[in-house]
């Protein structure tokens, strides 16, 4: 399996791209095709003792910046690494594709180059996130601000086959982002959402409210890409603001860090449920390929295991349980 990475995007590229790339290699057997300055590539590697053994490289000198318009990347940006890497997956080149730059530009590039599955209107960006009871997707966390009610049941649809063939929930309960759990709460968006999930062959459970989402009654939550993207923020948010009242709590005097002492495996435990570097990154749902947005300030970790995700997307044939999916969808 080769897996394209954009060995210029996020951060630490490349440095912790390519450390978290050698761990993949070592540990996943996986190949590695990078893209981006090979002189760049190489000297980084050589100065950090770090093995390029099973990695190729695609030269390019571009990088499309987190500043400039996503559109770019199909215009004046399209020779950067994160287009030559898209390009590179569309023409069979790799199993997958994964950046930790732009996500607009990762938005845009995947739809016009990569290309979206057939019969599928938008790609949606879904993040996996903690929640009481393990995991659950969340989509779309902010690839369409503006949604139609059936964009949202291809959503479900696509992140269902990912919850299934990827973690290993069968019939992923379904949630639709709501201000209410009444089937007559909402918008004209969620109202005939509502219908169309109840019509589809996922299986939808009802609406949620948003302070039900940690809960984990539901393994996939759908929304729009603005309220998922508040959403998105908002737990990312909390969760640092619990991590620090935490670390406040247990670091005020000497009977504080004894406290600590007695709870420190749960409070690790805590820490590594809440680390998004332990899932990778957001699969963005819908393109023809697997393609993995990594958070912009991914390490090495990270980087490993977005790979071990888009692997995972692969061996899971997760887009070919979407292509499947897509018969079965009313007002398609």
């Amino acid at each position: 399996m080769n897996i394209i990475v954009d060995a210029f995007g996020g951060d630490n590229a490349p440095l912790e791209v390519l450390r978290g790339c050698e761990m993949a290699v070592s540990k996943l057997g996986v190949e590695i095709t990078l893209t981006g300055n090979e002189n760049i590539i190489k000297k980084a590697a050589e100065e950090n003792n770090i093995s390029l053994e099973k990695m190729g490289i695609i030269h390019t000198d571009k990088v499309i910046d987190i500043h400039e318009e996503p559109t770019e990347i199909i215009k004046s940006c399209s020779d950067c690494s994160m287009a030559v890497g898209l390009k590179a997956l569309s023409e069979d080149k790799g199993d997958a594709f994964l950046s930790a730059g732009s996500t607009g530009a990762l938005v845009v590039g995947s739809t016009f180059i990569a290309k979206r599955i057939k019969g599928i209107k938008r790609a949606a960006l879904a993040p996996i996130l903690p929640s009481n009871k393990g995991r659950i997707m969340l989509v779309d966390a902010g690839a369409n601000i503006d949604c139609r009610p059936e964009m949202l049941v291809q959503f479900a649809v696509m992140a269902s086959a990912y919850m299934e063939k990827v973690k290993g929930i069968k019939a992923p309960k379904v949630g639709l982002v709501n201000v209410g759990a009444e089937d007559t709460k909402g918008r004209e968006l969620e109202l005939e959402a509502y219908k169309l999930l109840k019509e589809s062959s996922v299986n939808f459970c009802g609406n949620v409210e948003a302070r039900d989402i940690p809960k984990g009654d539901f393994d996939v939550i759908v929304t729009d890409g603005f309220t998922g993207n508040t959403v998105l923020k908002l737990y990312e948010g909390m969760g640092l603001f619990f991590g620090g009242k935490l670390k406040g709590l247990f670091s005020g005097g000497i009977l504080s860090k004894l406290s600590a002492l007695c709870v420190i495996g749960k409070i690790k435990d805590l820490k590594k449920q809440m680390d998004y570097t332990e899932e990778g990154g957001a699969v963005l749902m819908g393109v023809s390929k697997p393609v993995i947005k990594a958070h912009g300030s991914s390490d090495a970790k990270a980087f490993y295991n977005a790979i071990r995700q888009a692997k995972a997307c692969v061996d899971g044939k997760v887009t070919e349980t979407i292509i499947r999916s897509m018969n079965t969808i009313k007002g398609k």
